[in-house]
């Protein structure tokens, strides 16, 4: 690729990008709040038998006012007169905000931060009268008289992380090219797998069941390391090619919704999603540690998977209630958000934008204010999307069909009328 020289006005826009990244590279969120596996083990052997104890977590908190001094001064520098400088003012504040929330680890002095970059349930959705709150107790409904099972999953887990290792390894070789991404497992990691722009881990000593596998290609690989890998390509702002806290509601509410178009989520998956943004009311009201695992225990989880969820929850916070970290908030809210964006974008006949939402990682203001810059070609177009976005046709099918029939209101329809 060759990367012609910039414009005066966009060389100055390219260097506060530079300085900005130098700047937040000991902005470390997750690592920083995440806890040891050895006390995850020992506290759910425990907890399987019915010994329930507040864990003793402790944090390593950062000197970063270094970082965030320089962030504020990116901010005042890059100005609001262009769309570049409104996106580095806008993600710098975030880094800077996240600065903030690493800086209080273990205190209850975590939460306000946390709510100002990832939302709180109580959050009104746009376009409606609902909240995300809301949105959790739906799903959840809905997925108790459907009869979804959590433990169905668990059943039908039966792929070692070894052997899922090396079937995610050829597929994104023959996808990305051999060597791209490497897929490796990782016995500290806390979630069932996590990824970057070249690699894709796995939670060792975990089995996946082929839901699993279709979930973490749709997700992880084709939107997660594929917009890294986009955003590295990109000339003017390399920060593009990482997750800064502003643009994680988009990124992982697109990465659910590539499940979704993918056919690789189910009921049980939302349910997952929507008792985590309840768990994290309950946090905020005054459940503590034990409260919170006991509810994701009622509701059908296993004590492993009831004590990762109850653990997301309190990353970062003290274990005794009300304090929470709301990262997991976003997954339901940026899906409806992505969902919604999608929706309006068909109505548009804007197919452009949807495709520049992989350019990077990008949150959907991004795609719009940045549009000139699209255009111009100062921010290339994804080099990479996901296989159920080149074909066009077929999301604008499926898309064009949810418009529609999400206009039907379901509390008017009688069975009867259904027969005949």
């Amino acid at each position: 690729m060759i990367v012609r020289p910039f414009p005066p006005e966009l060389s100055h826009f390219a260097a506060l990008d530079q300085r900005m990244l130098a700047a937040v590279r000991g902005i470390r969120i997750l690592p920083t709040v995440a806890w040891p596996a050895s006390l995850e083990d020992r506290m759910i052997e425990a907890y399987s038998k019915g010994q329930y104890t507040l864990p003793v977590v402790s944090y390593q908190r950062p000197d970063l006012s270094e970082a965030r001094a320089e962030l504020a001064a990116i901010e005042r520098e890059a100005g609001d007169d262009d769309p570049l400088g409104d996106y580095l003012q806008r993600t710098a504040e975030s880094w800077r905000i996240a600065a903030e929330l690493l800086e209080a680890a273990g205190t209850d002095g975590v939460t306000a931060p946390s709510v100002t970059l990832y939302g709180k349930p109580g959050d009104p959705i746009p376009g409606s009268d609902r909240s995300n709150l809301d949105a959790a107790r739906y799903f959840v409904e809905l997925s108790d008289e459907l009869g979804a099972d959590l433990d169905d999953d668990d059943i039908r887990a039966n792929i070692p992380a070894e052997t899922l290792r090396a079937d995610l390894a050829k597929e994104l070789d023959a996808f990305f090219g051999a060597g791209t991404i490497a897929v490796t497992v990782d016995s500290e990691l806390t979630a069932k797998a996590a990824a970057g722009a070249t690699s894709v881990r796995l939670r060792g000593g975990t089995r996946f069941s082929e839901y699993d596998r279709h979930q973490l290609l749709a997700h992880e690989a084709f939107v997660h390391s594929l917009t890294a890998l986009n955003g590295r390509a990109q000339p003017l702002l390399a920060s593009l090619a990482r997750t800064s806290p502003r643009v994680t509601a988009t990124q992982e509410g697109l990465a659910v919704f590539a499940e979704l178009m993918s056919g690789a989520i189910d009921i049980a998956r939302l349910k997952r999603i929507s008792l985590r943004i309840l768990a994290i009311d309950m946090a905020l009201n005054g459940a503590d540690f034990v409260e919170v695992y006991k509810y994701f225990s009622d509701c059908g989880q296993t004590p492993g998977d009831s004590f990762h969820s109850a653990q997301r929850v309190f990353r970062g916070v003290p274990l005794t209630g009300g304090a929470a970290f709301t990262k997991d908030n976003v997954y339901l809210s940026g899906l409806i958000a992505v969902h919604t964006f999608f929706r309006w974008a068909l109505k548009q006949r804007r197919m452009d934008l949807l495709r520049h939402l992989f350019a990077g990682k990008l949150a959907l203001h991004d795609v719009l204010s940045l549009e000139p810059h699209f255009a111009s070609g100062a921010i290339l177009p994804p080099r990479w999307l996901p296989p159920w976005m080149q074909h066009v046709h077929g999301l604008a099918g499926k898309l064009a069909f949810s418009l529609f029939v999400n206009r039907i209101r379901m509390g008017k329809v009688q069975g009867d009328e259904l027969a005949l």
